[in-house]
């Protein structure tokens, strides 16, 4: 893909940026009946969302544009650790960018332990929609243009995670600040869901943003389903 066309998707996902670097207009916090929650408990507490569940999956019930924001308050780990489909065991929370279903979506990662770093992954399975199909398989991760460094997380700290992605281009934004820059592959431009978020071994308090085009106008993956929709 040319110079010119990356530089003008950057281009246009700048100018949706806020004077913090971090785009902001049109996202509302998505309350817990507009979630489909595929694994995991999300509770209300203190007027904000919280979860204790040592794997955690949700997606927007409607269809979004593809800008999503997480804002989330870090307690520490879980009491119990689940591991991964690998085997591995991370902590982790992050956001889901064109959620087809849980064998084809966009990851952006906020790794906790065991390393703080900030990971962009592309799952692809075609023909796969469901856990019993694809399992863990799939997913490459994504090398950036540019890089830096994400804050490390301590428990009671408070942090904003924000992806904002046009066409193949990604933006992602921890704490404000460019984390993130880069193209995803060509066989991402063919996936097509909402956003959401995961979790893996860590208890946050938070609150979930997204841009709504049309509530109930894209029904869910999976005929709305919702346990059919996620895997690892």
């Amino acid at each position: 893909m040319s110079s010119i066309w990356r530089e003008g998707c950057a281009i246009v996902l700048l100018m949706t940026a806020s004077a913090s670097g971090a785009p902001s207009e049109g996202l509302l916090p998505i309350s817990l009946d507009g979630l489909c929650v595929t694994k995991g408990t999300i509770i209300r507490q203190g007027g904000k969302l919280h979860t204790e569940s040592p794997t955690l999956r949700a997606v927007v019930r409607a269809k979004t544009r593809e800008v999503a924001d997480i804002r989330f308050t870090y307690l520490g780990p879980t009491i119990d650790t689940a591991q991964l489909g690998s085997g591995a065991t991370r902590r982790q929370v992050g956001l889901k960018l064109r959620a087809e279903n849980g064998c084809n979506l966009v990851y952006a990662m906020w790794r906790v332990e065991p390393e703080s770093k900030l990971v962009v992954s592309l799952k692809r399975n075609p023909g796969q929609s469901t856990h019993a199909e694809c399992e863990n398989r799939g997913y490459q991760n994504i090398k950036p243009r540019a890089q830096s460094a994400v804050p490390k997380l301590v428990p009671g700290s408070h942090h904003d995670l924000r992806a904002v992605l046009s066409g193949r281009a990604l933006l992602v934004f921890a704490d404000g600040a460019r984390v993130w820059e880069g193209e995803l592959p060509e066989e991402s431009s063919t996936l097509s869901g909402p956003v959401g978020f995961r979790s893996d071994n860590v208890r946050v308090d938070f609150e979930f943003l997204a841009e709504v085009e049309a509530a109930g106008a894209n029904p869910l993956p999976g005929n709305g389903k919702c346990g059919e929709l996620d895997a690892d």
